[in-house]
């Protein structure tokens, strides 16, 4: 089976990549590379998946030297339509997973045109490479900001998602109802997925919890939002990867009498093959909890600066996950105290902060 997954460079893209190749699918990798955050995590993620700078092309994958020969990776940008049209003219694709976007909550406040460039022409021109290939199966992400102000909790897929807290937020729900149109007219299996707090290893510098870490680390206090009257759905990512994976070989199919497809449209007659699912561990954590875990983990403690919600954010994200489990038959394994032990060890090994600590000691000695 053929897999392109855009946004391969990323977080997820990374990790998901890693676990088809170890599974003998034959996976193509696209990421635009841009510097949002540091480069050099995304050069060595893909050298990782080995793929070294001088393996990087600009459109049509080539043969290159890499230590999985079922893994290619193209450098690319999904909001150049001219050029996706021509990628997927040359290339057929069973299955695509869209994991490439603009992210970030804050970031979106001061450039919002990155975010409409992106997520809604971006996943437009996926959208169609989909529909001229008739791909078995598009899964995409989503995001639990797609709750927005909602007050219920736990999250479900069939609450109201019409009042997004920030324009990152919106441009998830217009993916949503995007590949639902695509299903409806043109039949593309499409499955959305509502991640919650994603973390773990070789992830994202601009999340809250590495942040955290990075300061702890560094002796510098750290900024708590909202006076630390926070909670997040923290997910683990090894959790995320098998929930995606064992979602490949199930795409929706078309059934008017399925409610399960389409109860995030409540009360349609919908019968496009699209569907929603939260992606979560369905325990959340309290911030001041997560930061003292970190803390015990890392083995210092640190100031804490105390100050209001920043604009775009929410208090809480709790996922009810129970409609993905009934799906896949599978429920998170990894726990906050495993997940954040695996996480600062990663952190230690990647930036050499024990080495540091101990050149440090040695000089104070």
């Amino acid at each position: 089976m053929k897999v392109l997954i855009t946004g391969a460079a990323g977080f997820i893209g990374y990790h998901l990549s890693k676990k088809l190749i170890g599974e003998g699918y034959q996976v193509v990798g696209l990421d635009n590379l841009n510097n949002y955050y540091s480069i050099n995590l995304k050069y060595a993620r893909l050298n990782l998946l080995g793929i070294g700078k001088n393996g990087f092309h600009s459109l049509e994958v080539m043969n290159h030297s890499t230590k999985y020969h079922n893994f290619s990776f193209i450098k690319r940008d999904l909001s150049d339509s001219s050029q996706m049209k021509l990628f997927f003219e040359r290339h057929r694709f069973d299955v695509v997973i869209n994991l490439a976007a603009q992210v970030g909550v804050r970031y979106s406040l001061t450039n919002p045109r990155a975010y409409t460039s992106s997520n809604v022409d971006g996943f437009l021109n996926i959208l169609e490479g989909c529909k001229s290939q008739s791909v078995k199966h598009l899964i995409y992400a989503s995001s639990s900001s797609v709750y927005g102000l909602n007050s219920a909790m736990p999250f479900e897929e069939s609450d109201r998602t019409d009042a997004p807290a920030s324009l990152y937020a919106a441009t998830k729900k217009s993916n949503e109802l995007m590949a639902h149109t695509y299903a409806h007219l043109y039949g593309v299996p499409s499955t959305g997925l509502r991640f919650f707090t994603v973390y773990g290893p070789l992830g994202r510098p601009d999340m809250a919890y590495f942040l955290f870490a990075k300061n702890i680390c560094s002796g510098k206090p750290i900024n708590i939002f909202n006076h630390g009257n926070m909670a997040r759905d923290f997910t683990y990512i090894d959790d995320i990867v098998e929930s995606i994976f064992r979602l490949i070989p199930k795409p929706p199919a078309a059934n008017r009498q399925n409610r399960l497809l389409t109860d995030f449209i409540p009360k349609t007659a919908s019968s496009a093959p699209h569907s929603i699912f939260n992606i979560g561990n369905g325990k959340p954590v309290n911030l001041l909890d997560f930061i003292n875990i970190l803390e015990d983990k890392i083995g210092i403690k640190t100031e804490l600066n105390m100050i209001p919600m920043q604009p775009g954010d929410v208090e809480k994200t709790w996922a009810n996950t129970s409609k993905l489990h009934s799906y896949i038959q599978f429920k998170p394994v990894v726990n906050i105290h495993e997940g954040i032990s695996r996480f600062v060890d990663w952190y230690r090994d990647y930036y050499g902060i024990l080495q540091k600590q101990k050149i440090v000691n040695a000089q104070k000695g």
